[in-house]
């Protein structure tokens, strides 16, 4: 068992039990442990901390797999960790047969991230703990779930920052020919093998049926529409007209098979190819108006090193929104960058409503649904953040 001591005054963020140790902070390693290996961490003094998952080629050089001395991390500490992930997610009332069974860090692995679609399972081994351990939990998984099948999408870009190579495909069992989902009664088609993150975005079941709600009778735009998760809603909750925008061919196809699953009025519905930034100007220029606007952007700032770009881009596309909107009219607006903070969001927005010589107040807050929890010891797990604003003069 390799030992890692921190630096003197650098074992507060442990004592708080905060999963993450930067490389910083370390002072020395006894031997040298390989990536994702199980490692004891102490204080200066030599007081246990800790065990963690090293990972030598990351900045976050430990992630805390527990703080108590006497558990072992092992084959059984994992299925513990699961059964206690699987457990919390069967006391909510989750509409529909999706939902993120495990999230990372907040529920006790970090790194690693499973979201449930129907009998197909989905995994994310995101950083060099789970990877190390990656039978393991899979064979676990299996065991509690009782999936058909467990599918691989560790082809994000953090695993870079973990020194560790893309990988997707299917680890275990076999794949129905296709894998469809239901939320509130909206039928949706998710593409597991090469749709963004784990095929769908879960985390906004609970804004996408608020969004259906506000939707009566309304003229809707949404931005930045993937595979027309709050199209759908709108329209199902009786929107006038729905005009949904993405940069992407193939995603604007999956959703219209999505619009074609749940009997969408074509003549209600309009899917535009096109760069959102560009076409809210061209709107304007055409001189159209909506009532009620959502702005669900991709992740602009991964990190805090991203911030000032970003918050151009976030300026830019509500500065717009909000001249689109009619008085009384809506927006809706997202960031899901890890980087962004909730105030700093706000305050750009507030910028936003200046430059568009606009009156807003803000009426709802919006988060990720219950099945992505965060922990009171890791804020940074508060990466969805949506305000509703309503547009006054």
């Amino acid at each position: 068992m390799h030992t890692v001591q921190l630096k003197p005054g650098r074992e507060k963020s442990a004592l708080h039990r905060h999963p993450w140790l930067f490389s910083g902070g370390i002072a020395q390693v006894d031997g040298e442990p390989e990536a994702g290996a199980t490692v004891r961490v102490v204080a200066h003094d030599g007081r246990f901390l800790g065990w963690a998952a090293y990972s030598p080629a990351s900045q976050i050089r430990i992630r805390f797999w527990g703080f108590d001395e006497g558990e072992a991390i092992d084959r059984a500490f994992f299925r513990r960790r699961l059964q206690r992930a699987l457990a919390s997610r069967s006391q909510l009332a989750l509409a529909g047969n999706a939902a993120r069974i495990v999230h990372a860090e907040s529920d006790g692995l970090p790194g690693l991230v499973v979201d449930r679609y129907g009998d197909v399972v989905v995994a994310q081994f995101l950083s060099a703990g789970p990877e190390a351990w990656r039978e393991v939990i899979v064979d676990e998984l299996m065991d509690l779930t009782g999936a058909a099948a467990v599918f691989e999408r560790s082809d994000a870009d953090v695993r870079e920052l973990e020194g560790l190579a893309p990988r997707a495909g299917l680890i275990a069992g076999k794949l129905p020919e296709e894998v469809d989902i239901e939320e509130y009664g909206i039928r949706y088609r998710v593409d597991i093998e090469a749709g963004q993150k784990t095929g769908f975005y879960l985390d906004q079941r609970a804004n996408r049926r608020r969004i259906g709600e506000l939707a009566t009778g309304a003229d809707v735009l949404n931005c930045f529409c993937y595979t027309g998760g709050f199209s759908l809603a709108a329209l199902r909750g009786g929107a006038r007209s729905v005009v949904s925008v993405d940069s992407s061919a193939e995603a604007l196809a999956a959703a219209r098979v999505n619009a074609a699953l749940n009997e969408v009025d074509g003549e209600r519905a309009e899917w535009v190819e096109a760069d959102v930034f560009q076409y809210l100007r061209k709107l304007r220029d055409m001189g159209r108006q909506f009532d009620l606007i959502v702005l669900d952007p991709p992740k602009f700032a991964p990190t805090a090193q991203h911030v000032e770009r970003a918050a151009r881009a976030y300026k830019d596309i509500n500065l717009w929104a909000l001249r689109l909107l009619k008085p009384g009219g809506l927006l809706a607006t997202f960031t899901c960058s890890g980087g962004m903070s909730a105030d700093l969001f706000q305050k750009i927005l507030a910028g936003s409503a200046w430059d568009a010589h606009a009156e807003a107040q803000i009426v709802e807050r919006f988060s990720a649904d219950v099945d992505h929890p965060v922990s009171l010891n890791f804020p940074e797990g508060d990466y969805l953040k949506g305000l509703l604003l309503r547009k006054v003069a």
